[in-house]
């Protein structure tokens, strides 16, 4: 993989070039802004949409709410996988960051000392966009743009390559789906057991609101209005 820095002919330094390049031409505030963004900004909105889901979910109190709280719960663990399985993809490949193999870039992030390929920043947002997908469409989709945003954003930064940024979104869709289903199957009855607990259920379902609760929050459709038409009916018998 290092020879593919070795070339200026090479597509992925010439796209390389062509995305920090505007970094050259924009002004200092704004890539103090990209420098916040690229480091901890996206992955920060990330973080708040699943915390987002999991509220939207524990204050709907859905039947299937467990597990879609272990899918919320699987999205992190999947980032934190993702990067150890980096570990030794990282120790065998051993790519040089680019800008210690290629002068006149913009640097925006100074002592990045590791190797470049695969990028951990793309590796986790991905990670967890797709977790969060598999969790909620809704949600997943803006995490997803905003996950391809940040792996831009680590070009522009002058601190990965694009296949640095390509290779880290691959992997942490690899783990994130192909993991899911075991995840799935060991996280799902673990939820369940705090969704009973007197404790701490509410992380799961929020206070009052079991199944066949009333309200526009209830999980079956139609459900408010059958057991309306079922009291109507004991009144007529009543009367």
């Amino acid at each position: 993989m290092a020879g593919l820095a070795e070339s200026g002919s090479n597509p992925d330094v010439d796209l390389l070039y062509d995305i920090n390049g505007l970094a050259k031409d924009a002004p200092p505030w704004f890539d103090r802004v990209m420098e916040f963004v690229g480091e901890y900004g996206l992955l920060l909105a990330i973080v708040l949409l699943v915390l987002w889901c999991w509220w939207s979910v524990r204050r709907r109190g859905d039947e299937d709410a467990a597990s879609s709280v272990a899918a919320l719960v699987w999205a992190p663990l999947a980032a934190g996988i993702a990067v150890l399985v980096n570990v030794p993809i990282r120790g065998f490949v051993e790519r040089p960051r680019p800008f210690l193999d290629h002068q006149g870039l913009e640097v925006l992030v100074s002592g990045k000392t590791d190797y470049s390929f695969v990028s951990d920043h793309a590796t986790i947002v991905m990670a967890m966009a797709v977790g969060l997908f598999v969790a909620n469409r809704r949600f997943g989709l803006v995490a997803l743009v905003l996950a391809v945003f940040g792996g831009f954003i680590r070009v522009y930064m002058g601190v990965h390559y694009p296949t640095d940024v390509v290779g880290g979104f691959a992997l942490g869709t690899a783990v994130a789906l192909l993991l899911s289903p075991v995840a799935m199957a060991l996280l799902t009855p673990v939820v369940r057991a705090v969704e009973r607990s007197p404790r701490v259920g509410w992380l799961v379902r929020g206070r009052g609101r079991g199944v066949g609760g009333d309200g526009a929050d209830s999980v079956v459709p139609g459900a408010r209005s059958e057991r309306a038409g079922a009291g109507a009916s004991e009144r007529d018998l009543a009367a």
